[in-house]
């Protein structure tokens, strides 16, 4: 590697942390809360918003009178999932949350089918998080329209980038922005009910008359599918419970203060925006939200106005981040478990899990530039994998509550029997109500991931059932063949590469070169008596001038003719010090050891020949 990498990687992340650092790297709450609730808080931006998206192309401005009694119903339900999740806080204190309940209690299926769920939702909360973000910033920021997919990317990069420094590092830069949106949202919901109580302010439209076709045609199935599109509201309100282990001790008591602080503040703006809402009458329009309409008529469109329009647009941004707080700690549990490749359990040198990151960066970012950033198109994907984990992981906390029976268990029980009825409820709803706007999608690929999951597992079962040795089992005996490649001419790299093959004692030593005419194979010949080598040279002739098709050949024949236990292939490769020189050198020993790399009983080396 060019000595220029690491440098970069050094300043972009940071100097590596030891083991024993651990504990300093654990969140206090008020790191906490914008770490693992900006996704929740953010959903308050935009979750009233899609209650109207439904409703209004039939009752139009009459959706509003529908707006707080919904509301008021996805609040009940945040509090049912939210008690639930206190008792999975104190019952698994070891993080993990949706998966390990659901494996404890209710099986492997189980688990599997929540660990892809919440996969699936964290990804498409990069994505749908990102998409609403660009969207905000493009209306303030004409010139960027054109590049909303590039921006995105930029972004998703970003948040990648600050949570591979750490998590209490990246807490640090996106709290500002968080307490900022959450603060002033208070302020304008407080401000605008207060005004319109007082008389002071008017509604931004007169209420309509009164429409018997427009109220008939809200249907119970329309009102269902407008609950569900506002419970996108509880997005990340399980990301405490599995994320546990990053905060500081004693974890339980501090994630369920933050996981209080984070409801109540989720519960009292969603609320209170469809309060505020009701008696402004703002006007869907997917030209500018609702927020931004009560914004500008209670502000103006002064300084407070810009700074309400900047904070829901990076609070919109950095809910990405509870995604990337929670996926690598969810896909590390999974690997550990054998579902997953094990490379996610392995924490990087700032004791994250930056292999979780850069997979939730780069499959999250692919997903956004696949669906050209468009925030309509990704939002119908969101609320499948967010409400069958809720399902899960209550109706697994009923099943511990019966088995362990433990002070005051017939009340939680029938907490999480509700919650689980609710939320499948709405996990069904959203799956019927949304399939052919893309729900499909998570429907199907979580089915699939799970069978992938397995698929994994199986695999690594049979790795270990095929490695496993007795006690009584020996080390074999194993003979040895080497055969050495060499180029047109005799080298340094050659000389190294034939001492350090007689230094094996090998039971078969030769030499090979592969010649594409006669010339150079005779003065090839003529240089290895001059130097009085012992080693025998056999030169094949390749009309066609392939290179490794003769070398695989010539291994085959002599595995038939002197067939030992393994066949060690030699290769001499030059070492360079600049990134661009690596263009220029081994490429063809790149490409031959790509071909033995499956070759049965076969071991590759290369021997370095540094140019300084």
């Amino acid at each position: 590697m060019p000595q220029s990498f690491p440098l970069i990687k050094r300043l972009l992340i940071g100097q590596p942390l030891a083991s024993d650092a651990d504990d300093h790297t654990r969140l206090p709450k008020i790191l906490a809360l914008p770490v693992f609730a900006a996704d929740a808080l953010a959903s308050t931006a935009f979750a009233s918003q899609e209650i109207l998206a439904v409703l209004w192309p039939v009752a139009g401005a009459h959706s509003l009178g529908y707006l707080v009694p919904l509301s008021l119903v996805v609040v009940a339900l945040l509090v049912v999932v939210v008690s639930s999740y206190f008792q999975t806080l104190h019952a698994y204190p070891s993080g993990g949350g949706s998966y390990i309940v659901s494996r404890e209690n209710l099986g492997t299926n189980a688990a599997l089918l929540a660990g892809a769920s919440l996969m699936v939702d964290y990804i498409l909360t990069v994505s749908v998080s990102i998409a609403a973000g660009v969207a905000a910033i493009t209306s303030a920021i004409a010139p960027l329209r054109d590049h909303v997919v590039l921006v995105g990317l930029v972004l998703i990069a970003l948040i990648a980038l600050a949570n591979l420094r750490g998590a209490k590092e990246s807490g640090a830069i996106f709290a500002p922005p968080t307490y900022a949106y959450i603060l002033l949202m208070l302020f304008t919901v407080v401000w605008g009910i207060t005004e319109s109580l007082l008389g002071r302010t008017h509604p931004i439209h007169p209420a309509p008359a009164a429409n018997n076709a427009a109220l008939a045609g809200v249907t119970l199935f329309l009102l269902l599918r407008a609950f569900s599109s506002g419970a996108v509201a509880l997005s990340g309100v399980e990301a405490i419970s599995n994320g546990i282990q990053a905060f500081r001790k004693p974890e339980p008591r501090n994630a369920a203060i933050t996981l209080t602080w984070a409801a109540t503040i989720l519960g009292v703006l969603f609320a209170g925006i469809a309060v505020l809402a009701g008696r402004l009458r703002p006007v869907y329009s997917q030209s500018e939200t609702i927020l931004s309409q009560m914004a500008r008529h209670l502000f103006g469109t002064g300084l407070l106005y810009v700074l309400v329009q900047a904070s829901t647009a990076s609070i919109l941004v950095l809910s990405a981040n509870t995604a990337f707080a929670d996926f690598p700690r969810l896909s590390g549990i999974v690997a550990r478990d054998g579902y997953l490749p094990r490379q996610l359990a392995n924490r990087g040198d700032r004791l994250v899990l930056s292999n979780g990151i850069l997979a939730l960066a780069l499959v999250a970012g692919g997903l956004y530039a696949a669906f050209g950033g468009d925030t309509t198109a990704l939002i119908p994907l969101f609320a499948v994998g967010l409400f069958m984990s809720f399902t899960l992981s209550q109706a697994g906390m009923v099943v511990h509550h019966r088995r362990l029976r433990e002070p005051g268990w017939r009340w939680k029980l029938t907490v999480n029997a509700v919650g689980a009825v609710s939320t499948a409820g709405v996990t069904l709803i959203v799956m019927v109500s949304k399939f052919t706007e893309g729900a499909w999608i998570p429907t199907t690929l979580i089915p699939v991931i799970v069978v992938g999951f397995k698929s994994i597992h199986r695999h690594y079962h049979r790795v270990n059932a095929a490695l496993t040795v007795d006690p009584v089992e020996a080390v074999p005996s194993i003979r040895i063949g080497v055969i050495v490649l060499v180029g047109s001419t005799i080298n340094r790299g050659v000389l190294n590469a034939l001492g350090y093959a007689q230094a094996m004692h090998p039971d078969l030593l030769r030499a090979l070169n592969v010649s594409f005419d006669d010339e150079a194979a005779e003065s090839l010949r003529a240089q290895w008596a001059e130097h009085g080598l012992d080693v025998p040279l056999d030169i094949v002739d390749s009309p066609y001038r392939d290179l490794t098709r003769p070398i695989l050949d010539y291994i085959d024949r002599t595995d038939e003719l002197d067939p030992g236990d393994v066949l060690t292939i030699i290769v001499p490769e030059f070492v360079v010090h600049r990134w661009w020189e690596l263009l220029l050198h081994n490429q063809s020993a790149l490409w031959l050891k790509a071909r033995l790399l499956f070759r049965r009983n076969t071991v590759v080396i290369s021997i370095p020949v540094s140019i300084d």
